[in-house]
């Protein structure tokens, strides 16, 4: 036809080609526009506020508009049975969750785990001491083995879901808040009022760290006492503690990687996930948000060769290791050491001491900012050392073992807990003392370690021989919280060198820290031949050079 040139099959299928292309080029550059893009203040792009959400609440009940829960309160059990006239299924749901049987089967070691069963070396065990452990209970009431797990009336749904910040358990009270002013300490003139449950109940909502934290935060027996990673610094923390928490960084709640499915939290410490072979959004179908892949992939670093072979460490060194340099940074400092052998010690005219170091109930302290963790090989399998397992005394006692090795685990980090604790001499196993209490038994009443041992036993209905030691134990915590921002994360020779952080970690060969005779031999031979081959060359260039000079 005139006026056209034909076009060949190669050159229509090249431009078609062409054409797809840029077609998918302009649809993704649409999408890349279009997509809300979150910063790393978790701030949605402008472009995609809507003006009129200042005006809509973010939640779907407002429940101060029930008169249910208008009436007068008078006591926290009250206001459960008014959240369960509504709530019709949750009872039935917490009802087999940890958080209020404190009970946990391994389906692995096969070992009955949780609170209600487990030994630490901090406050030791909650048997025989209830009513002072189970303040940070799910429920109320519970102050002897006879407390009913049937009962949900007993549950504490404020605990959870207050959003006033006014709600407390009374520190002694078996996880009930106090209903009329109490002073706590004995002593100390700080009065505790009760709270207005009317008005907290009016005002539920999504649990926080504010919740999670009023117990998760001062676990064993004070502000980051226990956890190393967990403190009261992370209510609100700068973005330098904590990427994800702080509302500086991602502003997340605890609830975001512990999701919830019907009151059950994603995560666990007695069973975590050390491997996740899922990666990216696979452990949210499985109800397992709780680890690091499940956002980041399998694959986290992008962008540069150096980001390709960070990605090759990642089978076999958790994300924690490099991402959490150190724990107890947010200005609170974590018990590392607690010798009860110390306990019972009085000023000279016979008054208690309480001090940072030393307690007359509780025994000597050390405590640490800043700790670099102690590393370990782990596949997620811990086993304990439970009240009935026989111990050797005249070795350290671990409270719990971690597992794994180069060929089934990663390295993490850990907090390990120290200190001394009594055992039964007679028996060769760890003890439940009674420690807690105002009876004539109770170790902080009468300092009789004998007595308290022996009325704790009794009340687990376990044997004591009657003679008693103190024992060295160590329990391992893992470290998961206060992830560093990325400018902060360990770098290459943090680890490989001589005296690096995983200098005494064994089971592999590292580059960097370890050395192989033959490989030396080889290396040093190959500079050798390096230098030998360079002189030959120089010296052939030389002669060459000096023979054409003479010709000419």
């Amino acid at each position: 036809m005139t006026g056209f040139k034909k076009v060949s099959k190669h050159a229509s299928t090249h431009r078609l080609a062409l054409g797809t292309f840029l077609i998918a080029l302009l649809i993704l550059g649409f999408l890349a526009w279009s997509v809300p893009v979150w910063a790393d203040g978790g701030q949605p792009d402008p472009r995609y506020v809507n003006p009129r959400d200042k005006l809509i609440k973010n939640f779907t009940v407002d429940h101060s508009k029930f008169d249910i829960l208008k009436q007068d309160f008078k006591t926290a059990p009250e206001v459960t049975k008014a959240c369960l006239s509504c709530h019709t299924e949750a009872g039935n749901q917490l009802m087999h969750r940890i958080h209020w049987t404190w009970e946990f089967q391994n389906p692995k070691t096969g070992q009955l785990l949780g609170k209600k069963h487990v030994l630490n070396n901090f406050c030791i065990a909650i048997t025989s001491n209830w009513p002072r452990c189970t303040s940070c209970h799910a429920g109320y009431g519970w102050k002897d083995a006879n407390f009913d797990f049937s009962k949900q009336e007993n549950m504490d749904c404020l605990a959870c879901h207050d959003t006033t910040g006014q709600y407390r358990k009374f520190p002694t009270a078996a996880g009930h808040p106090t209903y009329e002013p109490k002073e706590f300490p004995p002593g100390s003139g700080k009065i505790w009022e009760p709270p207005d449950l009317s008005y907290i109940a009016q005002h539920v909502g999504m649990t926080s760290r504010q919740t999670c934290g009023r117990c998760h935060f001062y676990g064993g027996g004070g502000d980051g006492v226990k956890h190393g990673d967990l403190d009261s610094s992370l209510f609100n923390p700068p973005r330098e503690v904590d990427v994800h928490m702080s509302p500086d960084g991602l502003n997340f709640q605890c609830s975001t990687c512990h999701t919830n499915r019907a009151h059950d939290l994603a995560g666990s410490r007695y069973a975590p996930t050390a491997v996740d072979p899922y990666g990216q959004d696979m452990p949210v179908m499985q109800h397992q948000r709780a680890t690091c892949e499940s956002c980041h992939g399998t694959a986290p670093h992008k962008g540069s060769v150096m980001a390709s072979k960070l990605n090759d460490h990642v089978d076999k060194v958790a994300c924690q290791t490099c991402h959490i340099p150190e724990f107890a940074r947010g200005g609170k400092p974590t018990k590392v050491w607690w010798d009860w052998s110390k306990a019972g010690k009085f000023t000279p005219d016979g008054k208690k001491i309480a001090t940072e170091e030393y307690n007359t109930l509780k025994g000597e302290f050390r405590w640490e900012k800043n700790v670099v963790p102690e590393y370990a090989w782990f596949n997620g399998t811990i086993r304990y050392t439970l009240a009935t397992d026989k111990i050797d005394p005249s070795k350290v006692v671990p409270i719990n073992r971690i597992e794994g090795s180069y060929d089934d685990g990663r390295i993490y980090p850990f907090k390990v807990m120290r200190g001394k604790q009594p055992y039964d001499a007679g028996n060769n196993t760890l003890v439940i003392p009674h420690l807690f209490g105002n009876d004539d038994t109770a170790y902080w009443k009468n300092f009789d370690w004998g007595k308290a041992i022996e009325a704790g036993m009794k009340t687990a209905g376990l044997p004591y021989s009657g003679k008693y030691g103190f024992v060295e134990t160590k329990m391992y915590w893992l470290i998961d919280h206060m992830v560093a921002p990325k400018e902060q994360a360990l770098k290459c020779e943090d680890c490989h060198s001589r005296n690096g952080r995983l200098a005494k970690l064994t089971g592999f060969y590292m580059p960097g820290r370890d050395r192989l005779k033959i490989i030396d031999i080889l290396g040093w031979l190959g500079v050798a031949l390096t230098l030998v081959g360079v002189m030959l060359h120089g010296g052939l260039r030389v002669i060459t050079s000096a023979k054409k000079g003479a010709k000419r």
